[in-house]
């Protein structure tokens, strides 16, 4: 990556944004200049960036002339409004939301899953859900070894996967318990300090909730596989950093534990745990500030002939989101041909705004 480029983050005053920045400058992405956007009532907000400090920007119809790259995490009514106005002025988005991810002429990428999928984007590429990433990240190499059939997955997610306002609740609420205070949820349905909520996202006429239908759609869509049989239940818990999921599955062919543990330990971006007789396994706690997969547990599925279950654990706000979406801006700049004339002759604006 000898080039350098203008890059620019909306949402960067956020929890996921402002960890985008920081991994611009923690993995020495080549940034020749930086744009940091959001709304209006987070513009002249100053965001540190190697040893400077940025003021944020309030992002508008011309905030993207001259941005090769965007990272965006700013939900999904912003990426849906100015993704295409970016892709018009030539910036290569990827997006966090999401609003793009099954959208047909959008690629869904994870890099160490399906990076040749990027060569198909047309000024737009889709950031996966933080749980499906994860959990493909881990599953990728006994996928391409003897095939999945099916998953079962149960996720134990944090609470900054809300976002700010999920850290400060159950902040808030542990402080007022320990005070025999009223701790009465704001952000949650139910009091979330010292409890588990099987409610991420809102629920869906088939009983299942946006969140876990994401980790079913999201699963076939980077897998490229509409025969894999999806099931999950996303539970909210009192972490303040990690998600954590007990992953069952199915395979075609059968694969033993030790050898599916090898296939894991050379696999990019993931780090076995795997010692139960010495206690050795993946936490959230370890994995907070780390960009890595965890996995461990990994033994046989005692209920199904060809099964196979694990425990994955990840940081949601890194590999989840901002490494993700870095890893990705990587994978552009090591083929510059994708940046602003991946999609000649086409006018990315006209193709995502018809009918």
């Amino acid at each position: 990556m000898s080039a350098s480029y203008n890059v620019g983050v909306l949402g960067a005053t956020g929890a996921v944004g402002r960890e985008m920045v920081r991994s611009l400058q923690e993995r020495g992405f080549p940034v020749k200049s930086l744009r940091l956007l959001a709304s209006s009532r987070s513009a002249g907000t100053k965001v540190e960036y190697d040893g400077q400090e940025i003021v944020v920007q309030e992002a508008g119809p011309g905030s993207f002339e001259g941005l090769d790259i965007a990272l965006f995490s700013a939900g999904g009514a912003a990426s849906a409004t100015f993704a295409p106005q970016a892709a018009e002025a030539g910036c290569v988005v990827i997006d966090n939301s999401s609003c793009w991810r099954q959208d047909p002429r959008v690629p869904l990428i994870i890099p160490e899953v399906n990076a040749g999928a990027v060569r198909r984007h047309r000024g737009i590429i889709a950031n996966p859900n933080c749980s499906t990433i994860q959990m493909l990240v881990a599953l990728k190499p006994i996928y391409d070894a003897v095939g999945i059939r099916r998953i079962v997955v149960s996720t134990y997610q944090a609470v900054s996967g809300t976002g700010q306002k999920g850290i400060e609740e159950l902040s808030d609420q542990t402080r007022r318990l320990f005070r025999n205070e009223e701790s009465p949820p704001k952000v949650y349905p139910h009091r979330i300090a010292f409890n588990c909520l099987p409610h991420v996202d809102v629920f869906l006429e088939n009983g299942y909730t946006k969140e876990e239908m994401k980790m079913v759609n999201e699963t076939v869509k980077i897998f490229d596989d509409p025969n894999i049989k999806v099931s999950a239940t996303c539970v909210r818990v009192p972490v303040f950093y990690g998600h954590s999921e007990a992953v069952w599955i199915e395979t075609f062919r059968p694969i033993r534990p030790e050898t599916a543990r090898e296939l894991l330990m050379r696999a990019p971006g993931v780090l076995v745990q795997d010692d139960p007789a010495s206690s050795l396994y993946p936490l959230a706690s370890d994995a907070a500030g780390r960009e890595e997969v965890f996995v461990g547990r990994i033994r046989s599925d005692l209920s199904c002939e060809n099964g196979l279950t694990m425990w994955v654990v990840a940081d949601n706000l890194k590999k989840g989101a901002a490494t993700n979406a870095v890893e990705i801006a990587e994978l552009l700049a090591r083929e510059p041909s994708l940046i602003a004339t991946g999609w000649p002759g086409v006018d990315p604006y006209a193709a995502f705004t018809a009918s």
